[in-house]
């Protein structure tokens, strides 16, 4: 049957599509990469890495901060702790032996008990081996030892500090202890707000001597040697066993250790009135 001449233009594009279709399509290569780019490409790469290992690290950084700040933050809690446990024994112990009646207050029955001390004095340190003047400041909350070198380092397991005592060659102290090296656990530390930020102080704990008093006293070490006395005592070793009687100076003798020399000068008596110092 002979084909009909108006369906052989139909036929021949359909063709002629489907033919193109068949053809392969070559994709387009890929332009070659310069060295200069990819040396550029590179560059920005390390650069990114360089930024978030920096980023990591600061990170890392603050969390070390920020655990330190916590841990001191409980040693503090803990000793708060302790210092209510104490005053709650103490409280017992006082209901336990209180007499039946009471013809004067208890205030002035506790004046009888307090240690007079003057505005300085002479204290010493058992557990050093020295004698240092000390200045009595009711102001200060805790008492602060003058100490240069600190180092802290761990031992079993626990903060300890490395020092020397902080001292001008006007200051009076045991000769072979002015130079030697003492190490202490560390209590806890403080934190103090300077004009130039945060600064971490350590807290070690030292027996003191003062006259008929000799007791367990924090101190947070500093440098003291820009200040006229290299031990200052505050509110927590005053409280309750002290009265401050600011016209006096040295009312207790110097304490003297074996090391310390027979030649040197006897302030051990109570000096004359004069201006309080700084």
């Amino acid at each position: 049957m002979p084909i009909r001449p108006l369906l052989i233009a139909p036929l021949a594009a359909l063709l002629s599509l489907g033919g193109c279709g068949l053809v392969p399509q070559h994709e387009a290569s890929p332009q070659p990469v310069s060295q200069q780019a990819f040396a550029n490409r590179m560059d920005r790469l390390e650069t990114e890495l360089t930024a978030r290992c920096d980023a990591n690290l600061q990170a890392l950084a603050t969390h070390r901060e920020e655990q330190l700040g916590l841990r001191a933050d409980v040693r503090e809690v803990g000793y708060l702790l302790r210092n209510v446990r104490g005053e709650l024994e103490s409280i017992r112990d006082e209901s336990r032996h209180e007499p039946a009646s009471r013809d004067c207050p208890v205030a002035d029955e506790r004046l009888d008990n307090k240690t007079l001390v003057g505005r300085s004095e002479w204290i010493g340190l058992p557990q050093v081996g020295t004698y240092l003047e000390a200045r009595i400041d009711s102001g200060a909350q805790t008492s602060s030892l003058s100490a240069t070198e600190i180092t802290p380092f761990e031992r079993d397991g626990e903060d300890w500090v490395r020092f020397k005592l902080g001292l001008n060659d006007e200051d009076t102290v045991v000769e072979s202890m002015r130079d030697q090296w003492i190490e202490a656990p560390v209590e806890r530390r403080v934190k103090i707000v300077q004009a130039n930020g945060e600064a971490s102080r350590p807290v070690i704990r030292q027996l003191v001597t003062l006259g008929p008093l000799r007791e367990s006293v924090e101190f947070t070490l500093n440098d003291r040697t820009h200040l006229d006395y290299p031990v200052l005592l505050g509110r927590r070793f005053l409280m309750d066993i002290t009265i401050v009687d600011v016209a006096r100076r040295h009312i207790y003798a110097r304490p003297e250790y074996a090391s310390s020399s027979a030649t040197e000068a006897d302030d051990t008596t109570e000096t004359p009135d004069a201006a309080p110092s700084p």
